[in-house]
């Protein structure tokens, strides 16, 4: 039996270099299909961080001014200080302050925030009445943001610009002296990414 010599051809060079193309053009399109789908979920986490990281600064914020004592403090000069000090930054009192190794120290914490770098920075006291060398931790809560802004509403439903008004004496030594507290607080922060953000956030009365 003979065997056609035709039939135990092998390709032409014009065939290989056919096929090494459409293989060429086919592993290209998979690299870039797959490269794409990778940066999209590059930025897909990236900006669930984001997120998350804006969703714990509120959650933050929001314990800490729900859970505001009328606990009037010191400062490192010995003066006495507002429970609530609001302007362009923000210092409160707070009650709730967790104390799981059973340390002998007070629930009540102070607590400050302020926008530095573009950063939100949450500042906290580990004691009420401050000494000279009495430094605050410093905390910066979430990165990117281009302005913070702060309004305090009073009892007349009237927002102002800082609390208490300083134009006001305050007397320390009479109890019925000491400012009240706002009504609620706005936050208004300008995000780079998520743009203009406003959380209002009321305070137990």
């Amino acid at each position: 039996m003979r065997t056609d010599p035709s039939a135990c051809r092998g390709f032409t060079l014009l065939e290989l270099l056919v096929a090494l193309a459409i293989f060429g053009l086919l592993a290209a399109m998979s690299y870039s299909g797959l490269w794409a789908v990778l940066e999209q979920q590059s930025h897909t986490e990236l900006a669930a961080d984001r997120l998350g990281e804006l969703q714990k600064m509120y959650l933050i914020m929001q314990r800490d001014i729900e859970q505001i004592v009328p606990r009037p403090v010191r400062d490192e000069f010995g003066d006495e200080q507002p429970p609530l000090i609001g302007g362009d930054t923000l210092r409160l009192t707070r009650g709730g302050w967790r104390n799981p190794a059973g340390r002998q120290r007070s629930t009540l914490q102070r607590v400050g925030y302020a926008y530095e770098e573009q950063q939100l920075v949450r500042y906290t006291w580990s004691v009420l009445d401050r000494a000279q060398d009495s430094e605050p931790l410093k905390l910066p809560l979430s990165e990117d943001i281009e302005r913070m802004g702060l309004r305090y509403l009073d009892g007349n439903n009237v927002w102002k610009q800082q609390w208490p008004d300083t134009a006001a004496s305050i007397d320390f030594d009479a109890a019925d002296e000491l400012p009240a507290l706002p009504r609620a607080i706005e936050v208004t922060i300008e995000h780079k990414n998520f743009g203009t953000l406003v959380w209002l956030f009321q305070l137990p009365q």
